[in-house]
Formats: structure tokens, sequence, C-alpha cells
């Protein structure tokens, strides 16, 4: 294939040159990431994939540390013949001082000049100084196309608008705005699109790079709505035979545990998806998120907060998370909504069932997942599947959820895919009796299309 193009990510010292690669190229163990200045000291590459094909070479560089000493050395270097730009930085890597004083400016500039272009990384938290202008000013001798990021204005009292200000008077009115830690949706269309009108000769490349990452974001999306469908489909269809009024606690809270875990075997997976560790997310456990899942999942305050609706009949039930179907010779399933308020999923109340209706009911009992427990799971899973959509290679705190949305999950007829999850035990994953199949497999899909986040609804 043709050469690669290759991009210099340049920029001031702590400006997230680093923390902007480990984002595009999904890998948070990247370089070094430190408040401390100067943390990136050589120049590093890492080519971004497409396919497994290698279709762009990117440069990690040192940050500029004084911009302000460098213009009056090369003040000096041009003396009285006013040489052009690059024969100026030509002049500079050539002097002692670049081997000393000015070892990393050096370093920044050698490898502008032996790229296509270069990404300026600005923190735009940063106020606009005057060594920032000198740092562009210097850059531009180099006679490279230069495309000015907007780093971190995700962050509340940014100052985006003054620095778009200040390049529009230096004549770079391309600017792109990409925040590596909470980067937008499109952020990484709009930056390799805005690159590739500066490289014309690798627009091709870079058009096919940007497709590409597109689509893999996509398929990425639709695995995470697929596992949480999956998960849904589990609990749903799960049942346990209660044959031992002595165990009937034991066995319920067991049933809860198995929720628990499955839910932990998602959140896992869906941080493995998106390429972070458990590190990034809880140590064990869901509620060690940050966000309101602090709470258990069974606790009427998770319940609360999360705007499900219980009928007062079941509240008890909800929270405990259970219900109580009967099986008689007639009724396989679904009894309990067949007994009226007795059916209220008031699972503290089995025993009694069997003292009030054993008179009458010859049969035994089940657990099943409450529909408030079901909707909880839906929230929980749409909820961090957004926050994994949000988030940057690049953060570095644990995953915090984004506000709850108007979620069709909190009231409502649940989808037609659980109904039928419901009437086939088979189909849990959880239980002994698994038996996978098209049918189950179909539901899932559908109900993959019922698992939304916020800022993707309106697009599906």
């Amino acid at each position: 294939m043709s050469e690669l193009p290759r991009l210099a990510v340049v920029g001031h010292t702590n400006a997230g040159k680093t923390s902007l690669l480990r984002t595009l190229t999904r890998n948070a163990q990247f370089g070094e990431v430190s408040e401390r200045p100067a943390t990136t000291r050589h120049v590093e590459a890492v080519e971004l994939l497409a396919d497994g094909e290698p279709l762009l070479l990117m440069f990690d560089t040192p940050g500029m540390e004084d911009a302000l000493g460098l213009a009056d050395l090369m003040d000096e270097l041009a003396g009285n013949d006013k040489p052009d730009g690059p024969e100026l930085v030509e002049r500079f890597l050539a002097s002692p001082q670049a081997q000393g004083r000015f070892e990393q400016e050096a370093k920044v500039l050698r490898q502008m000049r032996a790229s296509d272009a270069g990404l300026y990384v600005i923190d735009a938290r940063d106020p606009v100084l005057a060594k920032f202008r000198e740092e562009l000013a210097i850059l531009a001798r180099c006679a490279r196309p230069l495309l000015p990021v907007l780093n971190f204005v995700a962050t509340p009292g940014h100052r985006a608008e003054q620095w778009r200000d200040m390049l529009a008077r230096l004549g770079l009115h391309a600017v792109v705005a990409f925040d590596s830690v909470a980067p937008e949706i499109d952020g990484e269309r709009r930056l390799f699109t805005a690159l590739a009108t500066l490289i014309e000769r690798h627009r091709e490349t870079l058009s096919k790079l940007t497709e590409s990452r597109a689509a893999e974001a996509l398929a990425r999306l639709e695995a995470g709505r697929r596992m949480i469908a999956e998960l849904l489909v589990d609990v749903a269809a799960l049942r346990v035979t209660l044959t031992d009024e002595a165990r009937e606690l034991a066995a319920l809270e067991a049933l809860r545990g198995q929720v628990r875990t499955r839910e932990d075997a998602l959140v896992a997976a869906l941080l493995e998806l998106y390429g972070f560790g458990r590190e990034d997310g809880p140590d064990v456990a869901l509620p060690e998120l940050a966000g309101r899942w602090d709470q258990d999942l069974f606790s009427a305050e998770a319940l609360r907060d999360a705007g499900v609706r219980v009928g007062t009949g079941a509240a008890a039930g909800a929270a405990a998370g259970m219900g109580i179907d009967l099986v008689t010779g007639g009724l396989t399933l679904g009894a309990a909504a067949a007994l009226g308020a007795l059916a209220g999923g008031l699972w503290q109340t089995v025993s009694h069932y069997g003292e009030r209706l054993g008179s009458r009911l010859r049969g035994f009992r089940e657990l099943t997942v409450d529909d408030a427990i079901v909707r909880l799971l839906a929230l929980r899973g749409q909820r961090l599947l957004e926050a994994l959509e949000r988030r940057g290679h690049a953060a570095v705190e644990r995953v915090s959820l984004p506000p709850p949305d108007e979620s069709s999950w909190r009231a409502g007829v649940l989808p037609e895919a659980l109904a039928e999850a419901r009437i086939h035990p088979g189909w849990s994953a959880m239980a002994g009796s698994f038996e996978p199949d098209a049918e189950r497999s179909a539901a899932i899909i559908a109900l993959s299309r019922e698992v939304q986040i916020g800022r993707l609804a309106a697009k599906d």
C-alpha cells in the first residue's frame, strides 16, 4: 500500500496530547498521563487501524515549554538574510541549543517537519496567553498544515470561544472541538474529516479510516444493546420451583443472588466491549459505580430513584424483586396473575399462600423476577451503555452515569419479547434447563431495538 499519512500531535505541556491519543487509539494504557509538567519526554509512534489495517501513523510529542525563549533564539538565528520558515527551523535544529535548553522543542519541530500535518492540542480551560501564540507561530514555520484541537471542552468554565477568536486572528479557521475524556458521539468523524481537507493527497485514506471507525462504533453499540437484551431475557424467563416450604426464603435469596451475579457479568462484558478494564468500573459489583447505582438492585429506594412504578398491591414484592406463580392442574404458567389480589408479589406471604389455598388448589409454586426489577435492570443497562459511549480512554475517574432520561421502561407495557420470555423458562441461560433456539434469538434481536440511549434514540 502507499505510505501512511503521518500526523504529529503537538502542543503545550499538559495540553492533553497523550490523552487524545489514548481516546483515538481506544487504548487507556498508551503513553503516560500525569499532572506533572513535561510527562512525555520522547516521540512515540502509534498506528490507527481500520478493520485491522493501519491507515494513519500518529506521533505523540513532548510538550513545548519555552516558546518565548525559542522565538528570541530564532530571531538571533535569522540574522539579516531573512530565511523562510523551514530554513529557519533547520538552522535551529542544527544549533547547539537544540541539544540543550530547547531539546524538547527540537523534538517537536523535527517531527513536524517529518509529518504531513500536525494536530495542535489545546487545553481549552487555559487562558489565551502570549506563549501559545508564539508556539503557533513557531510551528507555522515548519510549513505543514496545522489543525487546532480544543481539548477538555466538556469541562464547565472552558474558554473555547476565546481560543477560537485568537486562532481566527492567526488565520486558523479550521478548528475542531474534541474532548478526550468525554468525546461527542460524532467527534472522531469531525476530527478526521477536517484533517482530510488539510492533507489532500491522503484524503481517500482518511475517508476510509473515518467510515470504517464509524462502522466499528455502530457495531459496538449494537453489540452492547444485544448484551442488555440477553440479560433481560435471561432474567424474565428465569423460574425457580418451590418444593420445600421450609426453604422458601433461602430459595428467594439464592434467586436474587443469581440476578445480581448476572448483572455484574453484563457490566464486565460492556466494559470489555468498550476497551475499558475492571479498574474503570466496579471492582466486583455494579453498585460500586459512581452515580445512584450505590443501592442494592432489590431495594425499594433503587426503584424509587429510577422512577419505576409499581402498584400498591405489589410494592413489597417489587422491593423484594420476586413474584409468585401458582402452578395447578389446569394452569401451567401465569396463574398468579389470574388470582387477582393474591398475586400482589408479596413474597413475605409465601407460606400463607399454602395455608389459604391449599384446600382449594393442589400444585406447586414458582418464584419469578418481578417486572419492576426487569425494568430497573433495563434502565441501569441503558445508563451504563450511554456512559461508555460518552467515555474517552483518557478518563481516569470511574464510570459516571448520565442523568436518568424519560425512558419508556419506567411504565407502560413491557416489550412483547419479554412476555414471550416469561412463558419460555428454557430461554434463561441462568437455568439448568437452558434451551437456546431461533425464537429466543429473534426475541433478543427484537428486544435490543428497545434498548435506547438518550442521544441516539432519535436517530434509530
